[in-house]
């Protein structure tokens, strides 16, 4: 295939799912930001004959299939009462398998109990595949009978090339019809018209994650024991035999795809506690080359070329996100740096594609815009725009995303990004710190993050802020941050302020920190360190007393979780103590918003009347939203949009910001 330098850019003007008006003006700030992109999971059918998108109309998300060429809407996929459309998968040319979620008043996160349904392109041949309701007639459908199961079942391989048959992962129930991923999983072949399944095998480990290879066989399963060790077990002759047999002295080892043949395979891993490397592994002589590795982060993401099945490259989110290829001769590779040149500034990821790449589903972003998404045909080399995610965010008039980095108090390199407000100086600004959630295994990355824009917009500077104990930089830097989280942990983040204050980006004297989950504990354990630094402090689903951690939440219900907390937290009672805001208030200056869904599971409620039994007993005066229908995090546009409307007021008046 030729090349030519830059694609032919054109936009595409689409009927029916595309055309929906939507007056900005009309909403308020809070509103502006808090509303859910309009378009998500956007796919085209394997023939390329049909695109699908999941949309939100009369507060439930409904798939809707258009046709490739006319754009007009073909059929919609919905549920009748409180049932919704949850994740799809096209598995032929024809047919789709997609999840029934249910929102339930009590909660307005959908809850999905792993049923599956599948139907046609055009509505016919509708089915209930997998569930446990499937032995009964649906009320108000034409779904068929199947025989009920008591587990949750996600797409493990739609099998591209076999018409009648995918692959599905199933994760039994417990006794108590809860979901237990501790257990073993299994593996069925299911039949995509009438829902008969078959055992294809059962992993040895909870936790599991299974590997297919070229011709759909699951080779390799890898997971958790109860010490959260990861193991990784390899499929031969029907037995599954431990990879510690290979004998490759590689940690955190983990399957990511078959190289050229059945008996090699490309492979994360790491080597005394540094960041992650790329090998490909031979399996029968136990042989392994490192194909890439970055000294300073873990890969971010692994992109599978879906018609080879093969990885092409690798992600990496170093300040700003970058690719490296693996195979520069790879037709996805070569593919993917034609689209990084013909949308310069953006980040680009194929998201779905025919099932011989003739057209790609292509989503654009970066720090200004949220998301459009594109059709790339492959052999015209043309690019026709079809959607944005959030069209009424004007990426002009959003702010940039600035990398930092600098050093610790003790020596360490600490990265982070500074969100700078649009049109103003970047000098002197009111600041808002924002800590991540976690705090292992997450990391701040770059990109269009709603929240933050929210506050640039009205003229404030975000510190986010990638503190020891985060993932993406190594086993020895996530690890740095055990059993640390009321000291080195929070002493980052206030270095980290301290460093713009440095550099005159931000006002000393105007500065307040906000964050969820562990980044609501944040906010509340470094307002406590450094209370005179911080004028306001918001705790949203935060964590609050670290005792608590191990008697009330989901966490401590399971052995996994009991084991992650003795390692991350310690159990010296009087550290914990010490660490914990609810029994260190009477440091606090801050004046304080304190914000929590009465069903969060992670971080209960109790968490928070922990702090306020604190703050009473003090009389220290404090602000609070708590939403009783949320859970950890706010799910609802209308819930999110009351949150930011107090949090705006809340911020503009302590940051003595005038509307």
């Amino acid at each position: 295939m030729i090349f030519i330098k830059y694609l032919t850019i054109m936009l595409l003007v689409c009927g029916g799912l595309f055309t929906h008006a939507f007056a900005a003006e009309s909403l308020s700030t809070a509103r502006l930001f808090s509303r859910g992109a309009e378009f998500s999971n956007v796919k085209i059918s394997p023939t390329g004959d049909y695109i699908s998108a999941i949309t939100k109309h009369n507060g439930k998300d409904k798939l809707l299939i258009l046709n490739a060429k006319t754009k007009q809407i073909h059929h919609a996929i919905f549920f009748p009462s409180n049932a919704q459309v949850g994740d799809y998968a096209w598995v032929n040319n024809e047919r789709i398998v997609l999840q029934k979620e249910y929102l339930k008043g009590w909660s307005d996160v959908p809850l999905y109990y792993g049923e599956l349904m599948a139907v046609n392109a055009d509505g016919s041949r509708a089915t209930y595949l997998f569930g446990f309701n499937s032995g009964e007639q649906q009320t108000g459908s034409h779904l068929k009978k199947n025989t009920p199961i008591r587990a949750t079942a996600f797409i493990l391989d739609p099998l591209p090339d076999d018409d009648r048959y995918m692959l599905v992962n199933a994760i039994p129930w417990n006794e108590s019809n809860s979901l237990n991923y501790e257990l073993s999983q299994t593996v069925y072949r299911v039949d995509l018209y009438k829902g008969f399944r078959r055992k294809v095998t059962t992993s040895p480990i909870g936790y599991s994650r299974f590997l297919t290879d070229h011709d759909g066989e699951v080779r390799f399963v890898a997971g958790e024991d109860e010490n959260n060790i990861t193991k990784v077990f390899y499929r031969q002759d029907r037995e599954w035999l431990n990879t510690d047999n290979l004998k490759l002295n590689l940690d955190d080892f983990y399957p990511i795809s078959f190289a050229e043949n059945k008996n090699s395979i490309y492979a994360a891993a790491r080597v005394k506690g540094e960041t992650l490397g790329i090998y490909e592994i031979n399996l029968e002589t136990g042989e392994k080359t490192q194909i890439i590795k970055d000294d300073k982060s873990d890969p971010s993401n692994y992109w599978i070329n879906q018609t080879t099945k093969k990885l092409y490259a690798v992600e990496f989110e170093n300040g700003y996100p970058s690719y490296a290829f693996v195979n520069p001769e790879d037709s996805h590779s070569k593919l993917l740096k034609q689209l990084l040149a013909s949308l310069p500034g953006h980040q680009v990821r194929i998201v779905s594609e025919t099932r011989h790449s003739e057209k790609l589903i292509v989503v654009a972003f970066n720090d200004r815009n949220p998301g459009d998404y594109y059709i790339f045909d492959t052999k015209a080399l043309t690019l026709q725009h079809l959607a944005s995610a959030k069209k009424w965010l004007d990426p002009a008039q959003m702010s940039e995303v600035k990398p930092i980095s600098f050093t610790s108090r003790d020596g360490k390199i600490i990265s982070g990004y500074l969100t700078l407000p649009y049109g103003k100086e970047a000098k002197n600004l009111p600041l808002v710190v924002n800590p991540h959630g976690g705090p292992h295994g997450i990391r701040d990355e770059w990109g269009f993050n709603t929240q933050n824009q929210m506050l640039a917009n009205q003229g404030m500077a975000v510190l986010q802020v990638n503190f020891r104990g985060s993932g993406g930089f190594g086993q020895n830097f996530e690890q740095a941050g055990f059993q640390k989280w009321g000291s080195e942990v929070q002493y980052d983040i206030l270095d980290a302020t301290h460093y713009v204050i440095d550099q005159g980006y931000v006002d000393k004297n105007r500065i307040c920190i906000s964050g969820g989950s562990f980044g609501g504990y944040s906010a509340l354990q470094s307002a406590i360190l450094e209370p005179d630094l911080f004028k306001c402090a918001i705790g949203f689903a935060g964590i609050y007393n670290l005792e608590l951690m191990f008697d009330e939440g989901d966490i401590a219900n399971s052995a996994s979780g009991t084991s992650y907390l003795k390692n991350v937290l310690g159990q010296n009672s009087e550290v914990l103590r010490a660490m914990s805001p609810s029994e260190n208030v009477d440091k606090l200056k801050a004046n304080l918003l304190l914000v929590h869904g009465g069903d969060d599971e992670r971080a209960p409620i109790e968490q928070l009347e922990s702090l306020e039994k604190a703050l009473k007993a003090r009389d220290y005066p404090y602000e609070k939203l708590v939403m009783d229908d949320e859970g950890h995090g706010f799910y609802n546009d209308d819930n999110r949009a009351q949150y930011y409307e107090k949090m705006l007021l809340f911020l503009k008046k302590n940051l003595d910001i005038k509307s």
